[in-house]
């Protein structure tokens, strides 16, 4: 980048959009992830807190593994294997899209969750994208958006990411639940967080979160804020903790101590309250949806928070 150095990581990514930026961003931190930006819009996000595109279309069998492998084969540069998928029938190209940019908004705000880091840029690395892209300033909102829809009595969007919601016994045989709460439901253990869920489903994580506050308000799980003595940990794929090192220097780099993508900064939140009865809470009420939402995000917010100093980019 040219100018002065970036602030924080909204206004780094602002700036490569506008200077057409073709490369990658490598965010550390918890979970810390890679943005892959083509022509300055952003193609791809992945982090460890959220699935990936390819994750989202194999691990359901929207996609089976021989024929994305087939795929691959046919198609060698990565940055064009959306097209393949399209011209070999496995998907349509709206369907390939949504889904697409739909892991592009989902793992911002997955990386929203955790402590902001630093960041290096490099060159470009291939990668399943969308495309053309999604303009900064719009994930910056939409991430904006889904924080403060998230929070609520049992805290910040962080500390509902961390707890292993319980089933509670029922539903009775004169239930009905719509496909995507009962198939959340039924992956609820007391074991699994949300993002372990999200890997297990091939769903996105803030739909996902989304949903178990549902089943909350419906009094169909109940929250654990920790995992109890003798309880097995969750068997799904973690991230491991975070090493503090040295940061590298190269040339164009920051150090992020504002928002998370490194996206956004969260308060530490109160502990999570303990159910009564009848004190069930909600969160909404029409569908989930795990692409961009198209509105403005809530005032108050502190997610991509642009006012504060997040980094030292050059």
């Amino acid at each position: 980048m040219t100018g002065a150095p970036a602030r924080n990581l909204p206004a780094l990514l602002q700036g490569l959009h506008e200077e057409g930026f073709t490369g990658t961003v490598r965010v550390s931190g918890a979970p810390g992830g890679t943005i892959h930006l083509r022509d300055g819009l952003i193609g791809a996000v992945e982090t460890p807190g959220a699935p990936t595109a390819t994750s989202v279309l194999l691990t359901p069998g929207r996609i089976d593994d021989e024929a994305w492998l087939a795929a691959c084969a046919a198609e060698r540069d990565v940055d064009r294997l959306g097209g393949q998928l399209v011209a070999a029938g496995l998907i349509g190209a709206a369907e390939l899209e949504i889904v697409c940019t739909a892991a592009v908004f989902d793992a911002a705000f997955a990386m929203a969750l955790g402590p902001p880091g630093s960041w290096t840029l490099s060159d470009p690395e291939p990668t399943l994208l969308a495309t053309p892209g999604v303009e900064p300033r719009r994930l910056t909102e939409e991430t904006t958006r889904r924080m403060v829809q998230l929070s609520g009595p049992w805290g910040a969007p962080g500390e509902l990411a961390r707890v292993r919601p319980t089933p509670v016994p029922g539903p009775g045989p004169g239930r009905w639940l719509p496909h995507r709460h009962q198939s959340v439901l039924n992956t609820v253990n007391g074991r699994r967080t949300a993002r372990d869920i999200a890997f297990t489903l091939g769903r996105g994580l803030y739909a996902v979160m989304l949903d178990l506050t549902r089943l909350e308000g419906l009094e169909l799980v109940r929250w654990d804020a920790g995992r109890e003595p003798g309880v097995r940990p969750s068997t799904a794929p973690r991230v491991l903790p975070e090493r503090r090192s040295a940061t590298p220097q190269p040339s164009r780099s920051g150090a992020g101590s504002g928002s998370g993508l490194g996206l956004g900064s969260q308060s530490k939140a109160e502990p999570l309250p303990r159910r009564r009865p009848g004190g069930a809470s909600r969160v909404g009420e029409g569908p989930a949806r795990e692409g961009p939402a198209g509105e403005r995000p809530a005032e108050g917010s502190n997610a991509f928070a642009a006012g504060k100093d997040g980094g030292t980019g050059g």
